[in-house]
């Protein structure tokens, strides 16, 4: 008889949720441990909002049994790493998975939808002035077309929160990771990871691993996730051309001062010819071949390009009749943003006394970022500029037609793992039950070479969430459909052999 009432109790009992039971669950409790989070200014150059941060996700992570800490840098003044970690006995590998916590600066005038760190629920993409909808009870429904905005909704605290959740769902599973599971938050990466290097090599034996898995990137334009193997890296610059000393009276002086917005128009467009290709001297020289292997999986992915011109209202794009996903797989050049003087109700009638522009330039594996950036040097200089990497004396200014100003901002290479790999091979099998885009690399930039140069550590990209999210715009948002498969897609990934 003991037996047959033992029997009754277990099969009374709640089977195991799966992941997708679990999410499916607890989707309002999701949101409502999210917005908290997305609520703490975390731009990367104020130190003490991400030290509020690294705080606030250290009791995240201590909620749910992580055994978590701050990495700390040995003077303490970089923005730590959150580290967390679940060890499974008789594990034989270990694997880190990634993602940041900082984002990028932000002009709240800009945001149209609700301020930057005033996180919104709407129940679809948003239009400027609608009013967004109350915080869901723990039982409300919640739809996959819902969005939250925010600064960070999805580049990268929907990482964050997509780990952090996997974890939960995982749990509710009554399953355990496949590997020894170390999870790594950064707070620095929107500003190019100035200390991870050091970070590394200071905690390197905590951080040893098999390789990483990153979390971080939208998904494809066309729906599905994307597993890349590599990104591109960066190299950034700051360019300032000089006219008078002062702004001058444009009917006085007009015609006969040189107007360095005008200059600057010139040079910029100087760098690129009428289909976007760069013309600076060399700057396809250095790029590493794609393997046949690489080709064939850029070749296998459909092309976004038709359904985001017509999303985007683009009568033309660049390219020479490439594909976006062929582009993003060359070196590029991008002007960030342009100030000289004012416009629109501010506009004066003044010849500005200098003009300025920001510049990135994304790299492919075998560009290197000093070297792209001396070939940019090398062309203002070809254009007629004296370069300097000052402001210029007066009697610089009395001795030199043109001159530009020209910093190094900092940057980092591209890195890429071969899609072959072992790691690689065994995320996309973890990913293999849902429609998946498969690269050889994303368009952004991440410092993944410090893994290698430092760790000696593989690692693969997981890019998971709106493809429309705005990310380092204003108005950046995250549809709750990406999200809540966001952390399915993961707790997969966690649990993979």
């Amino acid at each position: 008889m003991r037996w047959l009432i033992l029997l009754l109790i277990a099969l009374a009992a709640p089977a195991p949720a799966t992941p997708r039971e679990w999410v499916d669950a607890n989707r309002a409790a999701i949101v409502r441990e999210y917005l908290p989070l997305l609520a703490i200014p975390n731009v990367a150059s104020n130190s003490e909002d991400i030290r509020r941060n690294a705080e606030h996700i250290l009791a995240m992570m201590e909620r749910r049994g992580l055994a978590p800490r701050l990495l700390e840098s040995e003077d303490g003044s970089a923005p730590p790493l959150v580290y967390g970690e679940w060890p499974v006995p008789g594990a034989t590998r270990t694997l880190v998975i990634y993602a940041h916590y900082d984002g990028q600066p932000v002009t709240p005038s800009a945001w149209t939808i609700a301020p930057p760190f005033e996180p919104a629920l709407f129940t679809g993409a948003a239009a400027p002035g609608q009013p967004p909808i109350a915080l869901p009870g723990e039982s409300d429904a919640i739809e996959d077309d819902w969005r939250i905005y925010a600064r960070s909704a999805s580049d990268d605290k929907a990482g964050v929160m997509a780990i952090l959740a996997a974890v939960d769902a995982l749990r509710a599973e009554g399953g355990t990771p496949g590997f020894n599971l170390k999870i790594v938050f950064e707070g620095e990466e929107e500003a190019g990871s100035p200390n991870l290097a050091a970070l590394l090599r200071r905690h390197r034996e905590l951080l040893q691993s098999d390789g990483w898995i990153i979390v971080d990137g939208p998904a494809h334009a066309s729906g599905p996730p994307q597993l890349t193997l590599g990104v591109r890296g960066l190299s950034s610059a700051d360019l300032t051309v000089y006219g008078p000393v002062r702004p001058l009276h444009s009917g006085h002086y007009g015609n006969w001062a040189p107007n360095p917005a005008m200059m600057l128009a010139e040079l910029l467009a100087s760098m690129k010819d009428e289909t976007g290709r760069v013309t600076i001297a060399g700057f396809y020289d250095d790029v590493t071949p794609l393997t046949a292997v690489e080709l064939a999986a850029i070749d296998a992915v459909p092309p976004p390009d038709a359904g985001l011109m017509e999303e985007l209202g683009l009568g033309a794009v660049e390219g020479r009749g490439a594909t976006l996903t062929d582009l993003i797989h060359l070196p590029s050049l991008n002007v960030n943003g342009l100030a000289a003087a004012d416009v629109g109700e501010n506009a004066r009638n003044v010849i500005p006394s200098e003009a300025m522009a920001s510049i990135d330039m994304r790299l492919v594996l075998g560009n290197d970022p000093r070297r792209q950036f001396d070939r940019l040097a090398a062309h203002i200089r070809a254009q007629g500029f004296e370069v300097l990497d000052r402001a210029p004396a007066m009697d610089e200014r009395r001795r030199f037609p043109r001159i530009a100003r020209l910093t190094f901002e900092g940057g980092y290479p591209a890195a890429r793992t071969s899609l072959d790999h072992p790691l690689a091979r065994s995320v996309r099998e973890a990913l293999g039950s849902r429609p998946l885009i498969v690269l050889p690399s994303m368009g952004g930039s991440l410092p993944l070479y410090l893994l290698e140069q430092e760790l000696g550590a593989p690692n693969v990209v997981v890019a998971l969430w709106n493809h429309d999210n705005n990310q380092h715009a204003e108005d950046e948002n995250v549809r709750l459909g990406n999200l809540f498969d966001g952390i399915v897609a993961i707790a997969d990934i966690m649990a993979m052999e």
